[in-house]
């Protein structure tokens, strides 16, 4: 067996028992600018009917069944759920809610930053390709108690909520900071950002999380303003 699929196997192995890796993980860094190991990733991992997940936007990589093989594992009851890890619709709705605070202004983010990095290289004499920004640099944190008033009496409240945050953590989607909630690993690698941005921003959704995300913009603001403002001391002519 050659060294590269030796490699291969045991990033593989390691991918199926911690469900993901860092991008920064040296054998994951090795497998991104190696093109002939990452094939032979993605071909080890389709013998045993997965494949691998992986996006720019994300830090991470982790791995999920391959389409052929849902039906089989699955059967036709797991096909018709609206999710494969026993979340309960509540929790979903709470992962969705938390999905559209984190990773939609992230992705905008990582946009807004790579278009100006590309205008400033138009100034420079020697362009060089600049990375992706990091989510961990640029994905926004949401605040609990703010997250329990906009949206608590539909997601079950305080006690029902708390149980479902605990559920998305456990599964990877969500970290707790104390008592914020930013991106966990998997939160921008297992929803589909192409089928679900148009159908949150589009739907009914949309609104609501414009109005929640301009509420807590408008409480920042009044924040700042009710901080007095430091005075400059007087010159010799008596002017500020």
């Amino acid at each position: 067996m050659s060294e590269t699929l030796d490699e291969a196997g045991l990033l593989a192995a390691e991918l199926l028992a911690r469900r993901w890796l860092p991008r920064k993980h040296p054998r994951v860094r090795r497998a991104l600018i190696d093109a002939d190991l990452w094939q032979a990733l993605q071909d080890r991992l389709a013998q045993v009917g997965l494949r691998l997940v992986d996006n720019i936007h994300a830090d991470h990589i982790s791995v999920a069944l391959a389409r052929p093989a849902e039906y089989a594992v699955f059967g036709e009851a797991g096909m018709n759920a609206n999710n494969n890890i026993d979340l309960p619709r509540d929790a979903i709705s709470l992962l969705v809610v938390l999905w559209s605070l984190i990773v939609l202004p992230k992705r905008e983010r990582q946009s807004a930053r790579t278009a100006g990095d590309d205008g400033q290289q138009q100034d420079e004499m020697f362009q060089t390709d600049k990375p992706m920004p990091s989510a961990a640099e640029v994905s926004p944190v949401v605040s609990y108690k703010s997250l329990l008033a906009d949206f608590g009496n539909q997601l079950g409240k305080k006690t029902r909520m708390d149980t479902n945050l605990r559920r998305l953590e456990a599964h990877g989607f969500i970290v707790r900071r104390g008592v914020d909630i930013a991106e966990g690993p998997l939160l921008d690698l297992l929803l589909d950002y192409d089928a679900l941005a148009p159908r949150i921003l589009d739907g009914a959704l949309g609104e609501v999380l414009a109005r929640a995300t301009a509420r807590e913009e408008a409480a920042g603001a009044d924040a700042d303003q009710s901080e007095p403002a430091p005075l400059k001391p007087a010159d010799e002519e008596g002017e500020f």
